[in-house]
């Protein structure tokens, strides 16, 4: 049997012209009880915009929601805290991000921080790629205590590459070290994360000329990473050693002539497979991990029920996939098998208005 969890579920609610309509609620919570594959919707806020990536302290139950709004020079990480026992959200606080288009956020794992990623466009304000801002008591968010700004060539895509461009940071598993994925550099740069909040650059690598690195999966042995690159639709092997990084292994993630663009990664609980999501092919690839070397083997490419998936999560027992297709209007649920990292369609949908956040907590 599984243990029960919430779901947390942020939803675009105002327009951008990079998207294609905002039909959802904001943040909403699900409770959801995996073996009977049932869920209830217990609140929803639309006090805040376009909450397009959302992390959660599972010891606190808050919640740090970014808001994604198109023309803002700053955009912001908002907290709420969330009640099992009286199922109701409370809005705590916001923060400026000190840049623009807030892409993605993290708690740290020592429960002091949170870094946001600014995607950024245009060049006015602070334009800071990441921010580091320090967690009160209280869970709500002191202003950033420090940020940095990424530089340097430039990718040959010239219409999505004009620019350095954040889109994640992720905290290396066993270090006190961060990673930054740039799609507008083609790099990924490492950080050490210093007790009063001070980013340090300690290696950084070069992914192939106009990949667009997106997002990053860690795996627990700290050693390799895995980058979904959104400009061509492929996944690179990093080999992470101490003060250096090299890209092993670059493979396609959609099948031949097919136009689209690579979103998100994860990794099974288990480490033994990795999951990548196609907009445009609207698909999941599956990669099998070698344990001894951190190489990949495609397995299959799934179709993912709906249209533009942009995020998806597995539940913390694993045995179930939730994918958050944005043009779809539903998070479509997956059977996924241990053995072989296959995915099932459920026939399931949680059905909300552009979905593109959905993460599983247990509190």
């Amino acid at each position: 049997m599984s243990q029960p969890f919430y779901l947390a579920v942020g939803s675009l609610n105002r327009e951008a012209p990079y998207f294609q309509g905002a039909r959802g609620e904001g943040l909403t919570i699900f409770s959801f009880d995996e073996d009977a594959l049932e869920w209830t919707r217990l609140v929803a806020t639309s006090t805040i915009d376009n909450p397009t990536f959302l992390s959660v302290d599972a010891a606190s139950g808050v919640i740090y929601a970014n808001s994604e709004v198109f023309g803002w020079h700053e955009g912001t990480v908002s907290a709420f805290r969330f009640s099992p026992e009286t199922k109701a959200l409370t809005y705590l606080n916001k923060q400026p991000t000190l840049g623009s288009i807030a892409a993605h956020n993290m708690v740290s794992r020592d429960r002091r921080f949170v870094l946001v990623a600014n995607y950024a466009m245009g060049g006015e304000g602070p334009d800071q790629s990441v921010a580091v801002l320090p967690i009160r008591e209280d869970g709500s968010l002191a202003p950033a205590a420090a940020s940095v700004r990424l530089d340097g060539p430039l990718g040959p895509v010239a219409d999505r590459q004009e620019r350095p461009h954040a889109h994640m940071v992720s905290e290396v598993p066993q270090s006190g070290a961060v990673l930054v994925t740039d799609l507008g550099l083609d790099q990924v740069v490492e950080y050490t994360l210093s007790n009063d909040g001070r980013l340090v650059q300690t290696a950084k690598v070069s992914l192939p000329a106009g990949a667009g690195p997106r997002h990053i999966a860690q795996h627990a042995n700290g050693r390799y990473v895995y980058v979904s690159n959104e400009l061509d639709s492929t996944v690179s092997f990093v080999l992470r050693r101490p003060g250096s990084m090299t890209v092993e292994q670059t493979l396609p993630t959609i099948r031949p002539g097919v136009e689209s663009h690579g979103a998100d990664i994860h990794l099974s609980p288990d480490g033994r497979f990795l999951y990548c999501s196609n907009r445009g092919e609207d698909s999941i690839a599956c990669f099998m991990v070698d344990q001894a070397t951190g190489q990949l083997t495609l397995q299959d490419i799934t179709s993912s029920g709906g249209k533009t998936p942009r995020n998806f999560a597995l539940t913390p027992s694993g045995r179930h996939l939730l994918v958050a297709n944005q043009n779809g209007d539903a998070i479509v649920i997956f059977r996924r098998n241990e053995e072989t990292g296959a995915l099932t369609d459920s026939g399931m949908r949680i059905e909300i208005g552009t979905p593109v956040c959905v993460r599983p907590f247990i509190l």
